[in-house]
């Protein structure tokens, strides 16, 4: 694995992106300046964790979405434990549609 510009090696900064969830994403996207795959993993950690933030306000909101909520939970804890891996094991695991947004889109923002 090679460092990226954080001085942090790329899986290590890869799984990083998904700790706490769109927060930690934002975070590496905006200091990472080289590292496409670090760029990769940030936005799709935007796009998923950002996502389910979202559609649980949104749920909240209405009284047929509220019991949809645990089940959003679930599934959410699933993902973000199997993108954590992936990205720590230095993989570039892209989700259905999502992956291919995240490609593009971490690809276009230079901050």
């Amino acid at each position: 694995m090679s460092k990226t510009s954080t001085g942090l090696e790329e899986n290590i900064a890869s799984g990083l992106c998904y700790v706490f969830g769109w927060l930690s994403g934002l975070i590496l996207l905006l200091i990472e300046k080289e590292s496409q795959d670090v760029r990769f993993h940030a936005m799709q950690s935007i796009i998923v964790f950002g996502g389910f933030n979202i559609l649980n306000i949104v749920l909240s909101i209405s009284i047929i979405g509220i019991p949809l909520i645990p089940l959003l939970g679930v599934i959410a804890l699933i993902l973000w434990i199997l993108l954590m891996v992936k990205g720590f094991q230095g993989k570039r695991y892209k989700l259905p549609v999502v992956g291919d947004l995240a490609e593009k889109w971490a690809g276009q923002i230079k901050i």
